[in-house]
Parts: structure tokens; C-alpha cells; sequence
């Protein structure tokens, strides 16, 4: 009994401890809201809209723009993306209320997922397939630099493209919309190389997706719980692996796929061992990584919000995606409610303070990419 009370004794003094490092509350919900990608509604901002809350207030790390509004009418300009010149007035008032490289994202992968269209004053695009059906470097780089560039004159700087899954076209998400360059995997790296080295040249920032692979899931994860151990590969590891080799990756985003053959009890985007394990661990990228959106059904149907902010927290996620813009709904106080959830965790010991702190580097050394005209 002498023994186990010695033993409690300097296991709650170790957790005194431990809590006792820690920062003030102001830190920890900075360093929180700092791992937030956002989404709004509206294409204009005022002083007490909600960008305006995220950015000045709260300071998310990240908002992430639609041009469609899900949770409203759905119609083309029902979101974010009306004309080009609303869009760059209103990217330069949020930019104005950030005391902090804010990063403004959307997903401009060109063709069927595009959210600058033609339709808002946009030059046209062409899909990922078709770039990589051509496999012609001049044709590649120039759609995506003059992609690129729009998107860095209407004030967006995180591209979340481009779309490194190996093409199937029974796959419902992906391969269906022809936004996969290739069946190859040196051929996606190729094309997904001259994108991002256009996209660099305009100060545009991109994210690899989605990892380790969704090109042969043929359920979407947007509606509920999608298993590919049986159809998933090593080989869709490869696009991947060259880019993060040749120093291309800025950003990784995670698919919320069940892969028994990486993780026999989690998704990607909650498992420790496809992040850490085989995304760090064993390939070697060290940068920011991002969840697809936290409230799509493959996620909301298995776990609640605060188990899955964990989970994805310290499994080595970065950048959690709350767009706010799929079925469950819009809730303008969402963001602050997910700070609050962070918070919470990190003060009662579920979350360490370290992988805040990771995080947090992380997200730095990718915002000091945009203090240069072109990214390095």
C-alpha cells in the first residue's frame, strides 16, 4: 500500500507539473484558433460579420472561400465568389483586420472543381485529367500559372489543389470529376510539379491531396464511412513521396478513409499511425498537414467533435478544415466552440502543450512563405 501511494503521489506530481507549464489561457486559445481553417457565408464583410470575428477576434490561422452555398440555395454565386472585384475588396478587409500572415484558401484545381469560374469574371480552366492526358509541360504550366495568378490578384494565397490520387473513374469523389492527372504515379508527380512551381512563381501556396491516397475509394466520404484496405495500394503513395522528396509539398491534406492495411482502428485523418507513423515517420515530410473537413459524415457519423478534434490533433494534423459549408449545416459560432473544445483539452492533459507548439512552428514556417512576391 506504502508503494502505491508513493506511486500516485509522483504521478500527480508529474501532472502538476506539466499543467503548471503551461501558458495563460490567451496563449493556448491563440495557438488553437491559429489550427483553424474556417468558412463563412457572404461576399462582402462588414465590421461585425463573421470573418470579421474569425480574423480580428478569435485570429484563425485560415479561411477557406465557396463560390456555392451548401447549406443555403445552392445556387452559382450563393457563397463567397460573386465577381473578381468583390472577391479582391473583400480578401484586402480581411487581410486589413489580420495582425498575421492570414492564409485564404479555396479549391481551384481547374475543370469541374473550380470555385473561380468563368461565370464570376475568371479566365477558364481545364480538369486535372486532361492536362495529364495531353502530358505536355508548356500546356501544364501555362493553365496553371494563369490560374495561379487570378487567384493571386483576387488576394488568395493557399490553392488546395492539386489532386495527387491515382485515376479511377469509378471513384465517386475523384476520379468521376476528371480531377486526377494520371493512372501513373510519376506522371501525377510530373504535372503536379509544374503546377506548383507556376503556382510558386504567382505567391500562391498548394496542398497535396488526398493522403495516402482516395483515387480508388468508390464511395464518397462526404456522406458516411468509407473502407478501401482492399482497393488501396502502396503505389498511390508515390506521387507523394516524390513531391515531399523534391521539397514541393507546402501543404498535405488527409483523407477520412479507413485503410486497415496502414490503421486497423482509425481513419487517416485521426490515425497516429498514418500521420506520424507513415506520413512523417517513415516519408519524411515534416510541414503542415490539413484535414478534409471535420463535419463530413465519414467522420461526424463515427465520432463525436471533440474526440475526432483530439484524435486528428494528436495524430499530427496541423490545419483542421471546419468549412461550414456541408450538410450539417452553417454555425457561425462554430469556430469559437471548436477553440473552446481545443482549449479544454489541452488544460485537462488529452492534448499535450508540445503538439500545440509543434503545430504551431509549422504553421509559421509555412505563413513566412508568403512574405516573398514568389515562394521559395
Amino acid at each position: 500500500m506504502k508503494r502505491l501511494l508513493i506511486s500516485l503521489t509522483i504521478a500527480l506530481v508529474a501532472a502538476g507539473n506539466v499543467f503548471a507549464q503551461l501558458p495563460p489561457d490567451s496563449v493556448i486559445r491563440r495557438y488553437a484558433a491559429g489550427m483553424l481553417m474556417v468558412g463563412f457565408k457572404g461576399d462582402s464583410v462588414t465590421e461585425d460579420c463573421d470573418a470579421a470575428r474569425y480574423v480580428r477576434d478569435l485570429k484563425v490561422g485560415a479561411l477557406v472561400l465557396f463560390d456555392i452555398d451548401v447549406t443555403g440555395d445552392a445556387t452559382l454565386g450563393s457563397r463567397n465568389i460573386t465577381s473578381k472585384e468583390r472577391l479582391t475588396r473583400m480578401t484586402s478587409q480581411l487581410q486589413a483586420w489580420a495582425d498575421y500572415p492570414l492564409l485564404i484558401a479555396t479549391d481551384q484545381e481547374g475543370g469541374k472543381v473550380a470555385r473561380l469560374k468563368p461565370q464570376y469574371g475568371f479566365l477558364p480552366t481545364v480538369t486535372a485529367e486532361y492536362l495529364g492526358t495531353t502530358d505536355n509541360e508548356d500546356t501544364t504550366r501555362c493553365y496553371a500559372a494563369r490560374l495561379s495568378r487570378e487567384m493571386r490578384e483576387a488576394g488568395v494565397n493557399v490553392n488546395l489543389a492539386p489532386v495527387v490520387d491515382v485515376l479511377n473513374h469509378d471513384c465517386a469523389a475523384v476520379g468521376h470529376y476528371l480531377r486526377c492527372f494520371s493512372t501513373e504515379p510519376t506522371v501525377i508527380a510530373r504535372h503536379a510539379g509544374w503546377f506548383i512551381d507556376e503556382s510558386h512563381r504567382q505567391g500562391v501556396l498548394c496542398t497535396l491531396k488526398h493522403f495516402p491516397g482516395h483515387g480508388n475509394a468508390i464511395d464518397d466520404s462526404h456522406f458516411g464511412f468509407v473502407d478501401v484496405t482492399h482497393a488501396w495500394t502502396s503505389r498511390e503513395l508515390e506521387p507523394f513521396e516524390l513531391l515531399i522528396n523534391a521539397g514541393q509539398a507546402d501543404l498535405i491534406m488527409t483523407a477520412h478513409l479507413f485503410n486497415r492495411q496502414i490503421d486497423d482502428e482509425y481513419p487517416a485523418t485521426l490515425s497516429a499511425k498514418t500521420i506520424n507513423g507513415l506520413l512523417r515517420g517513415k516519408m519524411g515530410y515534416d510541414g503542415v498537414v490539413v484535414t478534409d473537413d471535420l463535419y463530413m459524415q465519414a467522420i461526424r457519423n463515427q465520432y463525436s467533435i471533440p474526440t475526432a478534434l483530439e484524435l486528428a490533433i494528436n495524430a499530427g494534423a496541423d490545419l483542421i478544415c471546419v468549412g461550414n459549408n456541408i450538410s450539417t449545416g452553417f454555425e457561425a459560432d462554430r469556430p469559437f466552440k471548436l477553440v473552446d473544445m481545443i482549449v479544454a483539452a489541452v488544460k485537462q492533459g488529452r492534448i499535450s502543450w508540445e503538439r500545440m507548439v509543434q503545430s504551431h512552428a509549422r504553421l509559421q514556417r509555412l505563413q513566412e512563405k508568403l512574405n516573398h512576391s514568389t515562394i521559395q
